[in-house]
């Protein structure tokens, strides 16, 4: 090799490794905080990643899902930096958002943002037909999974309890994970669990599938009417049977629930949350026929029940969309 074509080989070389350095330093890496591999919290945050992974070449972002507690831990992570996104219960961030429950002695989370909303999501009581329980009256003296720290529904459990006039005292509390629960009703360690979750459920159709016969106990009364009344957050939801086919009920249970949101912190590179808001809401068809629990989304829906201001990314787009009408206005900076 004469010296001329050595050195313009080392030059093409340089030139190369510099280019590739530059793609490098463009990329994003992201990740999403989700819940159990079994709920739908991780396929939803695995239906993110994949929308804006195949769109890499045009925004350089890389997403990536991690299974988590849920709700709390998924704030707290996005709030610490740790995680980019989380998706956690309309409630919880309310809560996080205004400084109450387990955000009580830290005070308002003000750096809270919500980016959209996702499918509902009841509060699910499920119960052996062996335990007699057929009302949430009838849990007083029973082994009851009430959900584990870092979870949603351990305080939804609790406002469901409390509502209802029964003392945590008045039961034999169990703090399992959601995942456990199914295997520890059927093997008669529990009596009943409750589950905060979008229909049709893996866990509920595991429940409901044993050797042992269960029921969908309503989660409703005059308590409960109550309850709906002071909390914004909650609402009637009515889990259709038709998903449970084993399950003694006969008919489609009635219950109360709150909205799954996809939520992170004002902190986040505006361009990023602008880049996953566009593509979830421009491929919402597309999006929808990834779980039977999205198909009553519509983007009038996925901007309800969020309580932390919009993130400006998510704004921006909502902007150039026309869709800021669907929005309450306290929620725009």
């Amino acid at each position: 090799m004469t010296l001329r074509r050595l050195l313009l080989f080392l030059l093409c070389a340089i030139f190369i490794t510099s280019v590739d350095a530059g793609a490098a330093s463009k990329r994003i890496f992201v990740t999403i905080g989700t819940g159990g591999v079994t709920g739908v919290y991780y396929p939803t945050g695995g239906a993110i990643s994949r929308m804006i992974n195949k769109k890499f070449k045009q925004y350089g972002i890389k997403a990536t899902v991690e299974s988590t507690a849920g709700s709390v831990y998924n704030i707290n992570a996005v709030l610490s930096g740790d995680l980019e996104f989380g998706i956690a219960q309309s409630d919880r961030q309310y809560q996080a958002y205004h400084g109450l429950a387990e955000w009580k002695k830290r005070g308002p989370q003000k750096k809270l943002r919500s980016v959209f909303s996702i499918h509902p999501e009841s509060i699910t009581l499920i119960a052996s037909v062996e335990s007699g329980i057929k009302s949430l009256q009838d849990l007083r003296g029973r082994r009851v999974n009430i959900g584990n720290p870092g979870s949603g529904q351990l305080q939804n459990s609790k406002d469901v309890l409390e509502a209802a006039g029964i003392p945590l005292s008045s039961i034999h509390v169990e703090q399992a994970k959601a995942v456990e629960a199914p295997s520890l009703l059927q093997d008669g360690r529990i009596d009943a669990f409750f589950y905060t979750v979008g229909h049709p459920n893996g866990n509920i159709k595991e429940a409901t599938s044993g050797r042992l016969k269960v029921r969908i106990i309503p989660i409703e009364g005059p308590g409960i009417d109550a309850l709906l009344r002071r909390y914004p957050y909650y609402a009637k939801t009515i889990i259709p049977i038709k998903f449970y086919p084993k399950a003694e009920n006969t008919r489609d249970v009635p219950s109360i629930g709150v909205k799954a949101t996809f939520v992170t912190s004002a902190d986040v590179d505006e361009k990023v949350v602008y880049a996953i808001t566009k593509e979830v809401f421009d491929n919402l068809e597309e999006f929808k026929k990834l779980h039977p629990a999205y198909a009553v989304l519509t983007k009038e829906k996925m901007l309800q029940g969020l309580s932390a201001p919009i993130h400006k990314g998510a704004l921006r787009y909502y902007r150039e969309a026309g869709l800021l009408k669907y929005i309450n206005p306290a929620l725009i900076e």
